[in-house]
């Protein structure tokens, strides 16, 4: 069961490492002008991360790991690199929006809208699969599409925003 610990430091030392990043990212953008948009429906997503991840570190600690799932979670990990390092400091947790500045069509935004919500998405399902937690994985799946459709809406109509933008 040292392979279930292991795996969730990492998922959690990841993640506090992207909160850092993230918030460093923020900080950044806002120094050049950056405004925020639609961020009523932040808290919700932490709370949802949170007990996600509190979640399995209580139920899913002592589990044996199937790998296929860990398989398909370490993809999802490459998938997550590839968006991150494309968007460089652009990246952020918020809806942080830069007047003036052009959408990323470079890397996995070339063949998505979205990618890092394909990883989010994914990881909310995969990982507790690893665990063999189904039921698990369904009830925060469910959680998670009510939040990314809001979340989704509001990224969208701020990046229609820069779209227009760039075409005046």
């Amino acid at each position: 069961m040292i392979w279930s610990i292991l795996l969730l430091t990492a998922v959690t030392l990841e993640r506090l490492g992207e909160l850092w990043l993230a918030k460093s990212n923020t900080q950044a953008l806002m120094a050049r002008g950056a405004i925020e948009v639609a961020a009523g429906h932040y808290p919700a997503i932490v709370v949802l991360h949170a007990a996600w991840l509190v979640g399995l570190w209580l139920l899913a600690r002592n589990s044996a790991l199937h790998l296929g799932w860990v398989a398909v979670f370490a993809g999802l990990q490459i998938l997550r690199l590839w968006t991150l390092s494309t968007l460089g400091r652009r990246w952020t947790t918020r809806i942080i929006v830069v007047s003036g500045e052009r959408l990323v069509t470079a890397g996995p935004y070339r063949l998505l809208r979205h990618p890092n919500y394909v990883v989010v998405i994914g990881e909310i399902a995969v990982l507790p699969l690893c665990f063999d937690m189904p039921l698990y994985a369904l009830m925060f799946s469910v959680a998670n599409a009510v939040i990314l459709t809001i979340r989704i809406r509001a990224e969208n109509a701020a990046l229609s925003g820069l779209s227009h933008a760039e075409q005046a």
